[in-house]
């Protein structure tokens, strides 16, 4: 069952900071339109129990901190964004064009499905950065295989697959492709004419192993070409 993540630790420190009783915070709370009893602010203060995400931003509101301070961790995960963000699941849905239970399903299981318009609009609405959301949502994977493809085969044929998850228009994808293409057939060209001309091993050994450095920050030299190298 979903559950709000939360740091009891943190917001009963947040309470002192405010000097404020238990009934004094669900009144603030309820007077704001969310009503809450007394004993249930108790309970989230000794874990017995979490907020709910609405329940989370006015306890927010009435202990004048963000929702990062009363989550007790920075945002790492969608559920974690959102609430940093202050958005419920169903109005970004909505803003998503998604429906709610298949945005709750992302959530759930950590692995983002949407077109590349909702991908667009959740890096907007997240507020992180498209190489970030790529590590939010697990799809690293995904990319490094597509971006791995693209080098050594038809890189033009990869547009719009990498495009289509990354949040990040095509051409400056289609840009990053072709250059990495190259400089990927240029380690095959020096190994080839070094091989036809009998060179030493080693130096054969060299190339190889540049190139298998290459592949192995892959994902980082893409994200330089597209101007994401955060």
């Amino acid at each position: 069952m979903y559950s709000t993540p939360f740091s009891p630790a943190e917001a009963r420190a947040a309470r002192a900071r405010m000097g404020l009783t238990l009934v004094q915070v669900a009144a603030s709370m309820t007077s704001c339109g969310t009503p809450v009893h007394p004993v249930l602010v108790q309970g989230w203060e000794q874990g017995w129990n979490a907020p709910s995400d609405q329940h989370l931003f006015a306890l927010a509101d009435v202990l004048w901190c963000d929702t990062v301070t009363l989550m007790g961790t920075a945002p790492r995960t969608l559920v974690e964004f959102r609430l940093a963000r202050r958005v419920g699941v169903e109005r970004l849905a909505y803003l998503l064009g998604m429906d709610p239970s298949e945005y709750r399903k992302a959530e759930s299981t950590r692995q983002w499905r949407g077109d590349a318009r909702q991908t667009r609009a959740l890096v907007e609405i997240l507020g992180v950065s498209p190489r970030g959301l790529i590590g939010i949502t697990g799809r690293g994977a995904e990319l490094e295989e597509l971006l791995g493809a693209g080098i050594a085969g038809r890189w033009k044929a990869h547009v719009d697959p990498v495009a289509e998850i990354v949040a990040v228009d095509p051409t400056s994808v289609g840009d990053a492709l072709r250059i990495m293409h190259g400089e990927f057939y240029r380690f095959s060209e020096r190994y080839m004419g070094h091989l036809a001309a009998r060179n030493d091993a080693s130096r054969l050994k060299e190339i190889a192993a540049e190139r298998a450095a290459y592949l192995r920050r892959l994902p980082d030299r893409f994200w330089e070409l597209v101007g994401e190298d955060d």
